[in-house]
This record gives structure tokens, C-alpha cells and sequence, in this order.
């Protein structure tokens, strides 16, 4: 019998499942969408019951695509974004006490920035693993919300899980956290294989160190692992497989999409992995630790065992896109004539336009910092910057502005890269990943505006791929991900940069520059007289 493995990803807004077999050809896929209690622009809360249930539901709609025996299933693994789950005795809601089952808080959710912002004032050692200043995106800042605001929540919780971790444990009923979870979002030396209790007793939390680290995890292993017994009982009669299939640990979504693409062409610690969906997230792997201010890690063994890894990214890239083309009047005109064509506004976009629209829109410069800065300077207080636009309001001047948004993520990616490099974290190309990355429109503006060869894998679903490959591994279909990685994955495109093209890109990569340190020096005029006018008030 042949042996099939499942891959399962818990995005932003939804839940998809794969089934692969052992050479990572893609069989059968499910998908199943997820509700976001968004009411504003900073919260972001989710159901945990809701996320199982799709996730379950997925399943079975991949296995039924698929076609084959659930008994030749080896293995599975489970990816998702880093968002804080709650697990009581009861359901335990986050934020408004009426809605227990909103459990989850968002990774995007920015509750905690004046938590992160207190945490960072303090300078403590472990913050040099997260590039200097840890994010409002991470766990702990989240936490030191929870026990500020909802004390009698954080008190009556049982776990803290980032989501990856919950749905593991949901599957198998471990408590085991993955090295890469807990690292990456947590502040966990994986390298010392340790918790830095003086860190949490500094910042506020202390009782978790009081207490072991029972809530957050005492078992951490890395990523691939088999988990427990494998898939329960329970788990296996709602995702419609047998019982006892192995469940590896599993992996920050983005970390997924590196794995599964990152190895493709034969390089990973040249490789850098681009994962593009509602945010973007860049993994660089290198041999040795580098300290890139301004850029998350160095981790260890987070996504590659044996492996350092530099995390960077940009807030809400594919929805900073979105929104942008919102502010445009064209916007509803167009998205009907892509509804009627059976496509997405930005994919309806890009048949239109073309390498050559950045010529057309040359003076046209976006800074797309909708929801701040991740990296290189980690501040969330940044936002957008939009120079050079008119009155058009026509659709070949929508599309331009599309354009310049995709070539600002470009910028904003080529200053992570540079930045890294001068930190002793240099790539030679990129491995595209992710559903706002699929155009190949997209991927040549991303060559062109970095000056780098962008890779696009084989798999339609490199995500996908990543977490089956954990499966694999698990599941004994190869030894460990080292083996797996370039078996199950290859390119089947590069996009090279145009040469003809370096000149006006590395113009308009300068222009980035200048606006985005504008926009800063600008910021902190501003706050200094809004702090005189307070002082002033209250002298």
C-alpha cells in the first residue's frame, strides 16, 4: 500500500488540509473558512472551538478529494499562525466577558504594544533573541495583557498554547510545545534548552515561573517530533481517519512555508523563505548565530534542526495591499469586474498590469506600514506612506497604485535582506511561498525591486507541503526534515531580476528609504510637542 501523509494549516481566516504522498505530489485539499472578531483595528479574537471544527472539517474534505484509504495515512503535521490560545475547564473569552468562546488572541491583535513597550524599556538579556525588541505579536506581551486586564481569566486558565501547540495537543492530547513555537514567540532558549525565569519575574509574570512553566510548557521538542499515541480516538472519528497515526510537532505557519520551500533548489542556508499571505514573514537559516538588530532571533533549531534562524516580515503584507486598493475610488468598479471574471481583486489586478506599469508609475511610492514596522526597526507605531498620487481615479491608475504597493513590500524585503547581510546573514535568492505570492507578476516585481532570483516552488502548496513533511517525519517515511525537505519539494520557476530594471528600482528603493525616515524624524517631532502640550497641561 502507498503511504500518504496530511498536511494541515491554520491561516488567518481559514483552515486547510492536504494529502500528499511520499514524493509531496499534492492529491486532495479541504479548506474551511474561520470568523475573526476584528471591531476595530488592534483587536483580533478567534474561536478555538471553531478553528478545531474547521480543521476537522477540512480533513475529511481533503480525504474525500483525495480519494484513498485513510489507512494508508502515516503520518500528519499541523501548522498555524502564532496566536495566543486560552484553554480553561470552561471556555474562557480574551476580551468581552459576554463571549467566552472567543479564546484566541490574534497574532495580528496589537492589544499589548504599551505591554511590549515596558518589556523592552526594561533591556533584559533575552531580548537579543528577538532582535532587540520583542513585538506586541508575541506571547508575552499578550499575556502580561491578559493578567492586567482579565486577571481572572489568566488566573483560571490551564494552558497558554500558541495555536500550533493547541492543535497538537488537540490531536493527541500532549501538552508537548514545538521548539519553534515556543522560541520564536515566547522568548524559550532553545539553544540553552531553557525558560529565563528572571526575564518573566522582571517583566510581570512571575507566577509562570513560580509555577514551573507548567501553563506555558515543561516538555518542548523540536519540530517533527511524534507526539504522545499519535492521533486519539476522539480526533480520529472527527477528521475521519484511524486512531494511532503519528502527529508530529508542528510549526509556525511562515516556518511551514520555509520548510517547504527552502530546500527546493538545493541551498537552504543561502535560501531565504518568503512567505506572502495576510502578512509576510522572511526566514533566513544560517550555521552560525547572527544578532541583526531590529530582526527576530537568532533561534535555534526553530525551523531547520541544528539550525539558526533570523525572522523578519511585514505587518499585514497582503492585507496592507488589500486596504491600500480600498482607499482608491476605483475599487468597487473593479472588484465587480473581477467577481465576474471568478477572480480576487489584487490576482484581477496583476493580469493587468505588467513590469512595465512601474515605468508608468514611477513618481507613485508606497510605504506599505498600515500596521507598523516588524522589521528591521520592530515599531509598531509606524504607519503608511502614500507619495506621488493624484486625482486620477480611473482603473489603469488603480492599477498603478497596486503596483508601487507590491514594489514598497519589495523595498521593505530588500531592506530586511540588506540589513541582515551587514549582520552576517546574506542570501543568494528567495523561495516564494504563500497565496498572495502566486502571480507571476508578483514574483517578478519582488525579483526585480530585491535584485534577487525568486524561486516558486513545484508545490501549489508549499505550506501545505511543509506541514505534511512533518507527517513524513513523524509518520518514519524519512529519517528527519534534513531528508525530507529536498525529497518532497522542487522549484519549478525562477524569476530573475530584469537588468534592465536595477536602475529605476534602486532609485525608487532610495526614494523608500528617504520617506520612511521621514515619516519617522516626523513622528518624533510630533510626539516630543504632544508630550511638552501634556506636560504643559498637567505642570
Amino acid at each position: 500500500m502507498d503511504r500518504h501523509v496530511i498536511g494541515i494549516d491554520v491561516g488567518t481566516g481559514s483552515a486547510r488540509a492536504g494529502v500528499f504522498d511520499a514524493r509531496g505530489a499534492l492529491l486532495g485539499t479541504g479548506k474551511c473558512d474561520i470568523a475573526m472578531h476584528r471591531p476595530d483595528g488592534r483587536i483580533a479574537e478567534q474561536s478555538s472551538a471553531q478553528v478545531w471544527d474547521a480543521v476537522c472539517a477540512a480533513t475529511r474534505k481533503a480525504l474525500a478529494q483525495a480519494g484513498i484509504d485513510p489507512a494508508s495515512v502515516a503520518g500528519i503535521g499541523f501548522d498555524a499562525t502564532c496566536s495566543l490560545v486560552v484553554v480553561g475547564d470552561a471556555p474562557l473569552g480574551v476580551g468581552d466577558p459576554d463571549h467566552p468562546e472567543r479564546d484566541i488572541i490574534v497574532w495580528m491583535d496589537h492589544r499589548a504594544v504599551d505591554q511590549a513597550a515596558r518589556i523592552n524599556a526594561g533591556g533584559h538579556a533575552v531580548l537579543r533573541y528577538v532582535g532587540g525588541r520583542i513585538s506586541p505579536e508575541m506571547e508575552t506581551p499578550k499575556l502580561l495583557w491578559l493578567q492586567e486586564n482579565r486577571p481572572e481569566v489568566f488566573a483560571a486558565a490551564r494552558h497558554f498554547f500558541d495555536l500550533t501547540d493547541f492543535l497538537t495537543w488537540k490531536a493527541t492530547g500532549s501538552t508537548a510545545r514545538s521548539t519553534c513555537t515556543v522560541t520564536c514567540k515566547w522568548t524559550y532558549l532553545a539553544h540553552e534548552a531553557r525558560w529565563d525565569a528572571d526575564y518573566f519575574r522582571a517583566i510581570g509574570l512571575g507566577v509562570l515561573a513560580e509555577e514551573g512553566f507548567a501553563r506555558i510548557g515543561t516538555e518542548v521538542v523540536p519540530p517533527a517530533t511524534p507526539l504522545q499515541q499519535g492521533l486519539s480516538p476522539d480526533a480520529a472519528c472527527a477528521m475521519g481517519l484511524p486512531s494511532g497515526i503519528a502527529v508530529g510537532a508542528g510549526l509556525i505557519d511562515a516556518h511551514a512555508g520555509g520548510v517547504g520551500t527552502v530546500a527546493a533548489a538545493g541551498e537552504p542556508v543561502a535560501t531565504l523563505g518568503y512567505v506572502f499571505g495576510t502578512s509576510s514573514c522572511t526566514m533566513t537559516t544560517t550555521r552560525e548565530a547572527a544578532f541583526v538588530p531590529g530582526v527576530w532571533g537568532p533561534y535555534f533549531s526553530a525551523m531547520m534542526p541544528g539550525m539558526w534562524l533570523n525572522e523578519g516580515g511585514q505587518s499585514v503584507a497582503g492585507a496592507a495591499i488589500d486596504h491600500l486598493l480600498r482607499l482608491h475610488p476605483a475599487h468597487d468598479q473593479a472588484v465587480a469586474l473581477a467577481q465576474a471574471q471568478g477572480l480576487s481583486l489584487p490576482e484581477w489586478l496583476a493580469d493587468q498590469a505588467s513590469p512595465e506599469t512601474v515605468r508608468e508609475a514611477a513618481h507613485l511610492h508606497v510605504v506599505p506600514e498600515f500596521l507598523g514596522n516588524r522589521a528591521p526597526f520592530a515599531e509598531p507605531q509606524a504607519r503608511a506612506i502614500l507619495s506621488g498620487q493624484g486625482m486620477e481615479t480611473g482603473l489603469p491608475s488603480l492599477v498603478a497604485l497596486y503596483v508601487a504597493g507590491i514594489c514598497g513590500l519589495g523595498y521593505g524585503l530588500r531592506q530586511i535582506i540588506a540589513t541582515q547581510a551587514a549582520h552576517g546573514a546574506e542570501v543568494r535568492r528567495i523561495a516564494i511561498s504563500g497565496g498572495a505570492g502566486r502571480h507571476p507578476l508578483i514574483r517578478q516585481l519582488l525579483a526585480d525591486a530585491t535584485g534577487l532570483p525568486v524561486d516558486a516552488a513545484s508545490s501549489e502548496e508549499p505550506v501545505l507541503l511543509g506541514a505534511a513533511m512533518l507527517g513524513a517525519v513523524a509518520g518514519g517515511i524519512f529519517s528527519d526534515l534534513e531528508a525530507a525537505m529536498p525529497a518532497m519539494s522542487s522549484v519549478q520557476t525562477t524569476h530573475h531580476p530584469a537588468p534592465d530594471s536595477r536602475a529605476l528600482h534602486a532609485a525608487r528603493y532610495q526614494a523608500f528609504l528617504t520617506l520612511q525616515a521621514t515619516a519617522r524624524d516626523l513622528r518624533g517631532v510630533v510626539d516630543a510637542a504632544l508630550k511638552g502640550d501634556q506636560d504643559a497641561v498637567h505642570g
